[in-house]
């Protein structure tokens, strides 16, 4: 595994073969992917830290979406990739819809774990208050509150160590950069689901309260032949939360459509 730097990007490498690139959500990093990567054995893994998040610094620029997308299919072509196959989880997929949507070129399929259009008004008005506490006081009560509201109850009885990451997870963030991260996603807009061509799945968790599975339906429902998969007894934080589901179903839809 080698680690590069690409602009306002740092990326983890590792593999060889046809190019994955996996795009974590808001408090993540490139570990969010960590349990899938022995099933993608065969596979050339890219997994970028999103500027101002995990090991990618905080930049000059302003945060958004549109930057965020721009900024991973710079360091993306910078390695050589003509066309990936993107993953994304909950912020990463509104990240990976933008890519999809303006470079379809570039995008073989899409998984989106978590699944997010557009954050509703309720929940643009908490990431905007979130991005204060994250200022004022640090990430320390932010960390506990994620854990505590994001989890399934199976998780969090059953996979302490799964909560435990999470929030260590939030605890290694710059308070900076997840401000404004936190800003960023309160500003989103939808994609429109029309212009995404790529073979797409969408993977929802039954408890899912920041990406419920009516939402992750209703976008599969525009997206031309994309399908839902939904794991039982499962938060937002799907990728840990159910590590050797997660991992073999992306495998599969990965196999179906090699390119």
């Amino acid at each position: 595994m080698a680690t590069v730097t690409a602009g306002p990007v740092v990326a983890e490498v590792a593999g060889d073969g046809f190019p994955v690139v996996m795009v974590h959500g808001l408090g993540g990093t490139s570990n969010t992917y960590q349990p899938q990567m022995a099933t993608l054995a065969g596979w050339r893994v890219i997994r970028p830290d999103t500027p101002g998040s995990g090991r990618s610094p905080v930049p000059f620029e302003a945060l958004s979406i549109e930057f965020f997308a721009r900024s991973i299919v710079a360091a993306v072509r910078g390695l050589g990739v003509a066309s990936a196959h993107f993953v994304g989880h909950s912020l990463g997929t509104i990240v990976c819809q933008r890519i999809a949507a303006d470079e379809p070129a570039l995008v073989a399929s899409l998984t989106l774990f978590g699944a997010i259009t557009e954050p509703p008004d309720a929940a643009r008005a908490g990431l905007l208050d979130r991005a204060r506490k994250a200022r004022d006081e640090g990430m320390d009560g932010i960390a506990d509150a994620v854990a505590a509201a994001t989890l399934s109850p199976a998780t969090r009885s059953g996979k302490p160590e799964v909560a435990a990451f999470v929030r260590e997870s939030l605890m290694r963030q710059n308070p900076e950069g997840y401000a404004r991260t936190c800003e960023a996603l309160s500003k989103a807009k939808a994609v429109d689901p029309v212009l995404i061509k790529a073979p797409t799945l969408i993977v929802a968790g039954d408890c899912d309260p920041v990406a419920p599975l009516s939402m992750g339906q209703g976008l599969a429902d525009k997206i031309r032949g994309a399908t839902v998969s939904v794991m039982d007894r499962c938060g937002h934080w799907i990728t840990m939360e159910k590590p050797q589901e997660s991992g073999q179903k992306l495998a599969e839809f990965l196999q179906r459509n090699q390119r």
